[in-house]
C-alpha cells in the first residue's frame, strides 16, 4: 500500500486517491452507473476533505512567496470552493460535477506528492 503522511494525521493512500480520480478522468473511463457515481462521489469529497488539511498544514511551513506554497494553496481554495457546491439534481450535471472534483482531487494529490517531496 502507498501510504505517505506530511502531518501527524492518518496516512493517506494517495495510490487508491489516483484511482479514484482514474475511474472518472482516465482516456478509456466508462460513464458510471447511478449508483456508482453516488459512491465516487462520496470518495473524491472524502478525499478532498482528507488532503485538503494535509497539504495546507505543509504548505503553511514553506517560506512566504515561495511558488510551491502559493500554487498549493491556490488549489485548496479551488477545492474548497468545488465542495462548497450544492450537489446537481441530474444525472448528467452530477457525472460532470464529479469530474470537476476529480479534476482537482487529482491536482491536489499532485501537491501532496510534491510537498511530501519537498519534506524530506
Amino acid at each position: 500500500m502507498n501510504t505517505t503522511r506530511l502531518s501527524e494525521a492518518a496516512p493517506i493512500d494517495i495510490t487508491k486517491v489516483r484511482a479514484t480520480v482514474s475511474r472518472l478522468l482516465a482516456d478509456d473511463a466508462e460513464l458510471p452507473t447511478e449508483d456508482e457515481l453516488e459512491t465516487l462521489l462520496l470518495q473524491l469529497r472524502g478525499n478532498l476533505m482528507l488532503l485538503i488539511p494535509e497539504v495546507e498544514t505543509t504548505a503553511a511551513k514553506l517560506p512566504k512567496g515561495d511558488p510551491v506554497g502559493h500554487c498549493a494553496r491556490a488549489c485548496i481554495g479551488e477545492a474548497r470552493m468545488k465542495l462548497s457546491v450544492e450537489l446537481p439534481e441530474s444525472f448528467p450535471r452530477r457525472v460532470g460535477y464529479a469530474q470537476k472534483l476529480a479534476r482537482v482531487l487529482r491536482a491536489l494529490a499532485d501537491h501532496f506528492d510534491t510537498l511530501d517531496g519537498e519534506s524530506r
